[in-house]
C-alpha cells in the first residue's frame, strides 16, 4: 500500500499540518539542535508530481491566505519568503546536485524535539539511524509569519522512517573493523617517516 500524503488542521489557529507520502531526508538534526539554527532540523525532498506536493501546495496557499488576513494588513507582500527550493536549479552558492533533480527542497525546523520513530512505531534513539538518504514519513506544520520579514514556515512535528536509501553527501563509506589490515607494534616507527 502507497503512503499518501494528507492535510488537516492541526488544532491550533490556522496553522496546517501536513503528513508527507515516501520523501528522503538530508541534513537531519533531529537529536541535537543544529549549532548555526539553535533548532532542531532537516530538509525533506519532495518530489514533483507527487501527492506530497499536491499536498504542500494547498498547505502553502492556505498559509499565504492566513497571513494576509492575519499578519500582513490584508495584503500580499511584495517579497514572500518560503523555506523552500527547486532542486532543479543551482543553490546560492551556484552548485547543482544530481540527487535534488525532480525535487522541491523544504527546510523544517523546530524549537522543540520531533518525534522519531522506526516503520514499527518503535521510538529511535541513535542518531545514525536517520540519516542524508534514508527515506522517511515527515509531518510539518506550515504557517505564515511576520517579524524582520514576512514569509511561510515549515515546523517540524516528527519524522517516521520508512526505508533505508543510498548516503547522501559524502562520508557515506563507514568501514567496519575487518576493514582494516592488522598491524603490529613494529611497523610503527615506518608510519612516523
Amino acid at each position: 500500500m502507497a503512503i499518501k500524503a494528507t492535510l488537516s488542521a492541526n488544532g491550533y489557529g490556522n496553522m496546517i499540518r501536513v503528513k508527507t507520502g515516501k520523501v528522503r531526508i538530508s541534513f537531519p538534526h533531529l537529536f541535537e539542535k543544529y549549532e548555526k539554527s539553535s533548532k532542531y532540523q532537516c530538509q525533506l525532498m519532495i518530489p514533483k508530481g507527487s501527492d506530497t506536493e499536491e499536498i504542500l501546495e494547498k498547505a502553502i496557499a492556505n498559509a499565504k491566505a492566513d497571513g494576509k488576513t492575519r499578519l500582513w494588513g490584508g495584503k500580499m507582500p511584495g517579497r514572500l519568503e518560503i523555506s523552500r527550493k527547486d532542486g532543479d536549479k543551482p543553490d546560492d552558492e551556484g552548485n547543482t546536485y544530481p540527487e535534488n533533480e525532480g525535487h522541491w527542497l523544504i527546510a523544517c525546523k523546530s524549537t522543540k524535539k520531533p518525534a522519531v520513530y522506526d516503520r514499527d512505531g518503535s521510538d529511535i534513539f541513535d542518531a545514525e539511524e536517520i540519516y542524508a538518504g534514508c527515506y522517511v514519513q515527515a509531518i510539518f506544520e506550515v504557517y505564515p509569519y511576520a517579524n524582520d520579514s514576512k514569509g511561510i514556515a515549515f515546523a517540524l512535528s516528527g519524522v517516521k522512517k520508512l526505508a533505508e536509501g543510498e548516503r547522501l553527501g559524502g562520508g557515506g563509506y563507514k568501514p567496519d573493523a575487518n576493514a582494516f589490515d592488522d598491524a603490529d607494534d613494529a611497523e610503527d616507527d615506518d608510519l612516523l617517516d
